[in-house]
């Protein structure tokens, strides 16, 4: 209904995250990056401007939005902003109040929580602030829309919203709504490695194999330019699948159920500094000597 196709590149940015990012104040040993310097939320912060670039929390998604709400005011505390609102919206009739509308239309970054990515496209999906978001994302240079977890999952125009890991490759095992349509080129699921979410991804990359599933580990992202360009960010994995090439594709004639056959299905497996072009599908990946490494 509300599926939206650019037809120029867009001008903003988009940055997905795979959920669990570091945020300054864990003791986890997935977070193996410089906080300050290389962390992923200090990634957001760069690509909007810097420290009083204007940032508004939506944590729609979230169970506990106060909790989260919180957390991030004290993540990108700590990386020194001060311009940081958070905008809980739980209804449809919330995304239409003047509140929300200025604080989307001023802001210089978005980010969304996660949690559940169904309540985003619920609640914003074709409504107001929604037109804001793809507007600005369109047209403003400056503009940076971030989100992790069910906010990364939620910019698909194919969303992922659920789906058996333990039915791995069996059709039926991923559930798919409507996402916002920010970045319709690609289906991204997140939580990816620690939930062993491989199997349904490569479900829907079956069902829609014109589009590009992109997998995100935990505390891992891509930076995302012109709708097309992507930079992998973070301490983890963004695993690329592309179905272009395939030679057997059998989900569309099997029943519910039952056992899937792929092949020729092309997977990336890519790290911090690595790049993907959705366009061409081509890979840049940093030499072995990279600094970065």
């Amino acid at each position: 209904m509300y599926k939206k196709v650019f037809l120029m590149a867009p001008k903003g940015t988009l940055i997905p995250i795979g959920g669990n990012e570091d945020k300054g104040f864990e003791d986890d040993e997935i977070h193996r990056l410089d906080y300050v310097e290389e962390g992923i939320l200090s990634h957001v912060v760069r690509e909007a401007g810097g420290k009083t670039a204007k940032i508004v929390v939506i944590p729609t998604a979230s169970s506990i939005p106060v909790e989260v709400g919180k957390n991030y005011l004290k993540a990108f505390g700590t990386l020194g902003c001060k311009n940081i609102s958070v905008l809980n919206i739980k209804s449809r009739e919330a995304s239409e109040s003047r509140k929300a509308i200025a604080l989307i239309q001023n802001a210089d970054c978005i980010m969304f929580s996660g949690g559940d990515q169904s309540k985003i496209s619920k609640y914003i999906g074709g409504t107001t602030i929604h037109n804001i978001l793809l507007d600005r994302y369109k047209n403003d240079a400056n503009f940076v829309i971030a989100g992790t977890s069910a906010g990364a999952m939620a910019m698909s125009a194919e969303m992922i919203t659920g789906g058996s890991s333990t039915k791995a490759f069996v059709k039926g095992a991923v559930s798919m709504h409507q996402g916002i349509g920010l970045i319709p080129q690609l289906i991204i699921d997140t939580h990816f490695i620690q939930r062993g979410r491989f199997g349904r991804i490569s479900e829907a990359v079956a069902k829609f194999p014109d589009l590009i599933g992109v997998g995100l580990a935990e505390d891992t992202g891509m930076i995302i330019k012109n709708g097309n360009e992507c930079t992998v960010i973070g301490s983890g994995m963004a695993i690329v699948f592309d179905g272009s090439s395939l030679t057997h594709n059998n989900e569309k004639i099997l029943k519910v159920g039952t056992p899937m056959t792929m092949t020729n299905l092309k997977i990336h497996v890519l790290a911090n500094g690595d790049e993907f072009n959705i366009s061409t599908r081509q890979i840049n990946v940093l030499p072995v000597a990279s600094p970065f490494i």
